[in-house]
């Protein structure tokens, strides 16, 4: 996805609002109609049949009608796909959309003149129903779009991304290789020593979110002022967001443009961050500690760093296993927990080898992917080893663990 600032005049953000509604309506009505299956009952209604359904209340309700019919139909058709994923078990079982939260629709089907650049900054696309909505021209619309899709965020913020192949970025074709290491202290720890971190709110901004938090609990809930400091809130996690995105963008160009491999944890988010606040029955201990810590990695963007490395290096991105990674030393092979005196300092008892701990353990990212790379018929790594490479029979240390 390739997405840019929308710019639409009040007369045009009131239609996009319609669009939204409208899409809003025909998805929940979707899953209504999914709720009420059960196994054993005949098979719901498939998306041909709900286009039927709904050209039936187009025709009974003017107000749904005076939409776009294409809004409706591509909002049944992301529903289609949702139900899918869900049986693929890639994805959760999809549920109601609320007003305010993903607000949003696709348009399909559009030809290379409804998308056009005016000046150097504005470009313009047409909109079913609205006409030309202006944009923010930041970069060159790749040619060949064949759909796009309108989101409002919370902070009231419209955007537009058009739906484009991204292209992969080149590496240096030398062979050179590294491991990446990602953490809450330090966003991500390359090999070769880097360190970099995800740009958060300032102080003076965290101090304001705290006041705004605090004064949104004790609005009272349905008031005209809560929901200002709810925009209000928004807005400052938006900047956090866009800054956390911009970074993330960055990072992964630079990585991809500079080697050839690289090696990332093969870490499962999801699971990583799993509420610990258990059942009714057994309820979890040291649930606020965990909630913060789940914060912490996902404000980290460790998923959209590998997602978008993935896109600009297919091929290129090696993952390996996660495990003693921390806590072996990256030139002797030896296995300790307590080589690692803090969370920054790493220093092996047997080789005596000191080092940041996170760049060790990038460095033994990069050596496991030298192996995976290996295993599989690939050239060798370029760049010198961090250590000469270790029999199978140094794996034992591990049980000391």
């Amino acid at each position: 996805m390739s997405r840019y600032r929308l710019q639409p005049t009040p007369a045009q953000e009131r239609l996009l609002v319609d669009h939204c509604g409208h899409a809003r309506f025909v998805w929940n009505l979707a899953v209504e109609q999914h709720a009420h299956w059960r196994p054993g009952r005949k098979a719901a209604p498939g998306y041909n049949e709900q286009c039927r359904q709904l050209t039936q209340a187009r025709a009974a309700n003017p107000w749904l009608a005076a939409g776009s019919v294409i809004v409706q139909q591509q909002a049944l058709k992301d529903f289609a796909q949702a139900r899918a994923n869900f049986f693929r078990r890639t994805h959760r079982r999809p549920t109601w959309r609320k007003r305010g939260q993903s607000e949003g629709f696709r348009i399909v089907a559009i030809s290379p003149d409804d998308v056009r650049r005016v000046s150097r900054n504005v470009g313009e696309v047409k909109v079913p129903k609205i006409g030309w909505v202006r944009f923010r021209w930041s970069r060159a619309v790749t040619n060949g779009v064949k759909s796009y899709r309108i989101t409002r965020d919370r902070a009231g913020r419209w955007h537009v991304a058009f739906a484009v192949v991204p292209e992969p970025i080149a590496g240096p074709g030398t062979g050179a290789a590294v491991g990446v290491d990602r953490g809450v202290a330090v966003s991500a720890a390359l090999s070769t020593g880097e360190l970099l971190s995800v740009p958060t709110l300032l102080g003076t901004e965290k101090a304001r979110l705290l006041r705004l938090q605090r004064k949104l609990a004790r609005a009272q809930r349905g008031s005209t002022r809560r929901g200002k400091v709810k925009i209000a809130i928004a807005r400052l996690k938006a900047r956090e967001s866009d800054r956390r995105m911009n970074w993330v963008e960055k990072t992964s160009t630079l990585l991809a443009r500079d080697f050839d491999v690289i090696a990332v944890e093969d870490l499962k988010i999801a699971n990583m961050t799993r509420s610990a606040k258990g059942t009714r029955e057994a309820p979890g201990r040291g649930v606020r500690q965990k909630a913060g810590l789940n914060r912490g990695n996902l404000a980290n963007g460790w998923g959209q760093l590998v997602t978008r490395l993935e896109q600009k290096a297919p091929g290129r991105v090696v993952k390996v296993d996660p495990r003693f990674t921390s806590q072996r030393c990256s030139v002797c092979g030896i296995v300790d927990r307590e080589a690692r005196e803090s969370q920054a300092a790493f220093r092996c008892r047997a080789c005596g080898f000191a080092c940041n701990a996170d760049v060790n353990a990038a460095r033994n990212i990069r050596f496991a992917a030298g192996h995976a790379v290996a295993a599989r018929g690939g050239p060798p790594l370029g760049g010198p080893a961090n250590r000469e490479p270790q029999h199978d029979d140094h794996l034992s240390y591990g049980s000391r663990c």
